[in-house]
């Protein structure tokens, strides 16, 4: 899919990472994830009926849900920074 090209990715690593190298953090990958689903709700706001993607949808939610709870039991301080910075839960 073309909404997510490297140069966003870069910017997303580069702003919850710290550095367009550490593509394996924590953070990182939970920023990205959090990209992919508010993307692809958009999509199936449009496309209602679209299961096989609300299928893949429900795994990214569940993915970065497991991600949370890891950061959750780790790093406490991090993960309250991270949800307030991405405005995840309310």
């Amino acid at each position: 899919m073309s909404y997510l090209t490297t140069e966003k990715k870069a910017a997303i690593f580069t702003n919850y990472a710290g550095a367009a190298e550490k593509t394996g953090s924590i953070e990182a990958q939970i920023a990205l994830l959090t990209e992919r689903i508010s993307s692809i709700s958009g999509h199936l706001q449009q496309n209602k009926k679209d299961y096989s993607t609300h299928r893949g949808l429900m795994q990214l939610v569940g993915q970065r849900k497991r991600l949370l709870g890891y950061m959750q039991k780790h790093n406490l301080q991090g993960y309250r920074a991270l949800i307030e910075k991405l405005g995840i839960r309310k």
